[in-house]
């Protein structure tokens, strides 16, 4: 439930329109709903400006379903991530209009208008999903379909690893134009590192597990992430695309209130 939402809600027993028993029974399920299994938060899109999501991976099928039902009556977007196509099948049957995403592995049920597409809300925040390889781009979909939900502007460059740095660089443009760059990366984890020392942007850097043995399923390219020489950096869990668009969006919320991100700064980092 929105703060808006709510905020219609009082109105309307204000204004006599609802009673205050009808108004009670609206609310009773703030701010959690105990279902044995699961307790849903429906406050936490008032308390974080993020709604829950599911975790389709551990649960059930038949969880992943109910918790799906709770959280879809209060009409906002509602994802599921790491869905597999037996969950996913079965999310569809609730809402039309849902929005699945094998790649990612996620979907989306009541989405927002425009999801999918080049359009995004008016002053949404600009946000760069980048993959060194094409092996990453499944968490950098999550990433992006978490983005969207969000509501934040996505545009993806996808395999510009260090192996060929000039098809980074050729498109410099695109990374100087985002206001957060999420930086999805395996094997030897460098491209953060990259890019977090051509731009003065916040770069939140995402480990994947894909890699031969030494790079012991992204505890490698975790380390790299965590040991860069470059300022401004954040590391978010090894193939956490979901956390690290929440995480860029946060930030792009922060800048729409405060001031511009400058393009320098007098505060340097020498190591």
């Amino acid at each position: 439930m929105t703060a808006d939402r709510i905020r219609q809600l009082l109105e309307q027993v204000r204004g006599r329109k609802l009673s205050i028993e009808a108004g009670l029974d609206r609310l009773k399920v703030l701010p959690y709903e105990d279902i044995g299994f699961a307790s849903v938060d429906h406050h936490r899109l008032f308390r974080q400006g993020i709604a829950e999501a599911i975790l389709c991976e551990g649960k059930t099928l038949s969880q992943v379903v109910a918790i799906a039902r709770r959280l879809g009556r209060h009409e906002h977007p509602v994802l599921a991530t790491r869905a597999d196509p037996v969950i996913a099948r079965a999310l569809l049957r609730l809402d039309r209009k849902a929005r699945y995403d094998p790649l990612g592995r996620t979907v989306v049920l009541n989405p927002p208008k425009g999801l999918g597409t080049t359009k995004a809300p008016r002053n949404a925040g600009r946000v760069l999903i980048m993959t060194a390889g094409t092996s990453d781009i499944p968490v950098a979909e999550e990433a992006r379909a978490t983005a969207q939900v969000l509501g934040d502007a996505v545009t993806t460059m996808y395999d510009v690893g260090v192996a060929g740095l000039h098809r980074l660089l050729d498109r410099r443009g695109e990374l100087f134009s985002a206001q957060v760059i999420v930086v999805v990366a395996g094997m030897d984890g460098a491209l953060p590192s990259v890019v977090g020392g051509l731009v003065s942007q916040p770069v939140v850097a995402v480990p994947t597990s894909g890699g031969y043995g030494a790079s012991f399923g992204g505890i490698a390219a975790l380390l790299t992430m965590l040991n860069s020489c470059a300022a401004g950096i954040g590391v978010v869990n090894i193939n956490n695309g979901f956390g690290a668009a929440c995480l860029a969006h946060r930030i792009t919320q922060t800048l729409r209130v405060g001031a511009p991100l400058p393009r320098s700064s007098p505060v340097s980092s020498k190591r």
